[in-house]
């Protein structure tokens, strides 16, 4: 199997998902790539103290995103496993809260504030962040946007979470995981990027600790008898199924339904029973309250059923 790299430079950086966006690296199923990737806002140095820094250009509304991936067999209707092999941070990021028109701030009048900006430095070595401020946090390092088109023509914004992956900023990801995504369009097209050190479930002030990651290594594998319509993850403790939606409690239902599915396939329970069973040994997470389209993730601990 063969290792590649992707840095983001002229051609592989773009804010959007499409099927009509030409790959820029073209790999077999089984292969490994190890992505640098920018911060979300296309960041290329830290915040000064007024605010302002230098950004990679050309840039887009969307997150910074490098790709996209091709994938060499990979059909619509198939599953794409990424196993994300290790994630390294880089040296600074940020926080932000407050200031900008969202419903979170308006609905905790934060809207007319002045921002608080937290600029943080990153120990890779130790995976600890100190803000100018003195917080100090330990680092648990994700990518919040993993994914590839829907297979409708035109361009799809990178914000909201969908089928086929995208923003789904679920802080389980780690190094370690398995995520599985339904391809929506032949060579899958996989696109990553918006690394976060740290991130509580909810990502309540719409940014996490957002840094450029100085290597995500990912290995891509087509699975052709796994058939999949929405997300799921293998962790290093828990499988974990995801429901997306602009009602939360619609996303709770729709990932709920797919832990019933997943619980079925992988231990032969009706869904009734499962559900039984869910009720005693499966969490409901709040993934994300503030892309629009909403996540919730059910978690399955490993072992918890025998």
């Amino acid at each position: 199997m063969t290792i590649h790299s992707l840095e983001p430079k002229q051609g592989t950086v773009h804010g959007h998902f499409s099927v009509d966006l030409p790959p820029v690296l073209t790999i077999m199923s089984g292969d490994t790539v190890r992505f640098k990737t920018l911060d979300a806002g296309y960041g290329l140095e830290p915040f000064s103290e007024d605010g302002t820094r230098r950004r990679f250009e050309p840039n887009e509304p969307g997150h910074a995103l490098c790709g996209p991936v091709k994938i060499e067999g990979a059909e619509p209707g198939q599953t794409l496993e990424v196993r994300i092999n290790a994630i390294r941070p880089g040296q600074w990021g940020y926080t932000r809260a407050g200031g900008f028109d969202h419903p979170v701030n308006r609905r905790l009048g934060l809207v007319d504030v002045k921002t608080c900006l937290l600029n943080w430095t990153i120990d890779p070595e130790r995976m600890t962040a100190v803000s100018q401020l003195g917080h100090k946090v330990t680092l648990r390092p994700f990518m919040g946007l993993m994914g590839m088109p829907p297979a409708e023509p035109g361009r799809h914004p990178t914000h909201p979470p969908r089928f086929c992956g995208g923003n789904m900023d679920c802080k389980e990801l780690i190094a370690g995981t398995s995520l599985y995504l339904p391809v929506a369009v032949p060579g899958g097209l996989f696109s990553v990027g918006d690394g976060h050190g740290v991130q509580g479930n909810g990502e309540v002030a719409v940014p996490a600790l957002e840094c450029p990651m100085d290597e995500v290594d990912l290995t891509f594998i087509v699975h052709d008898e796994m058939r999949l319509s929405m997300p799921r993850a293998k962790t290093p403790t828990h499988w974990i199924a995801f429901g997306f939606h602009e009602d939360l409690n619609e996303a709770t239902m729709m990932a709920l339904d797919g832990m019933l599915d997943m619980m079925g396939e992988q231990f032969g329970y009706k869904r009734a029973e499962a559900l039984a069973l869910a009720s005693l040994v499966v969490d409901l997470q709040v993934t994300q309250i503030v892309n629009g389209v909403k996540g919730v993730h059910a978690m399955l601990p490993h072992g918890a059923l025998r």
